[in-house]
């Protein structure tokens, strides 16, 4: 193998493929980056056996052929040299060799015979999304997922697609969040996948710093493809059923009120400062004469109360909830104005975005005990 590319291109395409990477000391090239040389392009990949991303840049190839260096190693040198051309080289013991203007380097390789295959995808169910608007679904939803392992269904993200319609859910059965975006063309069949979080997560990485106008989504019985532009990420999915989530959802409440996010955003956090000391449980009253409290229960280091402004519809009332799971949603809903809805003290929360034209998310949040 012997190419000549970029440095940024390099040092790009390094940084795409090295978020499936996890450092493993029981299968060493999987610490390890593929470059293959091929039809004029050089071709990255990754994988931890659970995700695998390629990435392709443009190189003036000069002679075909692939290795495996370690992906860490890799990483940083790339990133500090100058943004100039670069010669990458292997020689007969499996070494890659680096030359740049001022510097040449060897990184001792591993074969590329050795490198798990990355698998294909049947194009049997394909659809695309707007790269922006699944960048802010995810945003949206992913954090809303559950952490930990013990129910495999509730650490991904349900992939919802049915004809137009394409919703993103996450729950971790303490709180659910929705999204809803069109696709860029209507499909004539319905799918539903779970695609576990972390690969959520890594893709959003992906998108937010690309420059594609959309996503291609494909999805086969157990693995799903995402290609943004030259960037290709496949994942497996998730086995079993997601909750029937929408038998939670109330049908109706007793008591709206519009307020400013950032405003509430700065109230909880005062009021969260004393409620770590009650399991973040922290009150919210709402009253017809248009005043939103917020409050905690005297704890060991002393109690706050404050109060803001909204437009209120409907009775007064009171609600009990986990103050990070508030928090979470005033971090990610990006918009002004939100719409808390209320039905009684044992009733879900609902949260949506205020705008009309924006009623395409919604995020609830189990209520705690008063």
């Amino acid at each position: 193998m012997k190419l000549v590319c970029t440095q940024a291109d390099l040092d790009a395409a390094l940084n795409i493929v090295g978020k499936a990477i996890n450092q493993n000391t029981t299968l060493p090239v999987l610490n390890n980056v593929l470059l293959k040389a091929e039809g004029g392009r050089l071709n990255f990949a990754g994988t931890n056996l659970e995700i695998a991303i390629q990435c392709f840049v443009s190189a003036e190839i000069k002679a075909e052929g692939a290795i495996t260096v370690p992906a860490k190693l890799l990483v940083s040198y790339i990133s500090l040299l100058k943004d100039e051309s670069v010669e990458l080289s292997v020689d007969e013991s499996n070494t890659l060799l680096i030359k740049a203007a001022s510097s040449q380097t060897k990184i001792k390789g591993i074969s590329a015979e050795e490198f798990p295959i990355i698998p294909t995808v049947s194009k049997d169910q394909v659809f695309r999304v707007a790269r922006k608007d699944l960048d802010l679904a995810i945003s949206q939803t992913v954090f809303a997922a559950a952490t930990n392992t013990a129910r495999p269904v509730l650490s991904g993200i349900l992939f919802d697609l049915k004809k137009d319609s394409f919703k993103m859910v996450a729950t971790d059965s303490y709180r659910l969040a929705e999204k809803s975006v069109k696709p860029l063309e209507a499909v004539d069949f319905d799918l539903q996948a779970i695609v576990p979080a972390r690969t959520v997560g890594e893709l959003g990485k992906i998108i937010g710093k690309s420059s594609a106008d959309s996503v291609e989504i494909t999805v086969s019985k157990n693995q799903i493809l995402f290609v943004v532009g030259d960037t290709r990420m496949i994942s497996r999915l998730i086995e079993g059923k997601f909750p029937d989530y929408e038998k939670i959802i109330p049908h109706g409440s007793k008591t709206t009120i519009d307020v400013k996010t950032d405003e509430l955003s700065l109230v909880v956090r005062r009021v969260a400062l004393f409620a770590r000391e009650n399991n973040n449980n922290i009150k919210c009253s709402v009253t017809n004469d248009g005043k939103l409290t917020v409050s905690t229960d005297e704890t060991k280091v002393g109690e706050e109360k404050a109060e803001i402004s909204g437009n209120v519809t409907g009775e007064n009332n009171k609600i009990a909830l986990n103050a990070q799971y508030l928090l979470d949603v005033l971090n990610f809903i990006q918009s002004e104005e939100i719409t808390i809805e209320l039905d009684d003290k044992l009733s879900p929360a609902v949260i949506r975005i205020s705008k009309e034209s924006e009623k395409t998310y919604m995020y609830i949040i189990m209520p705690l005990k008063i």
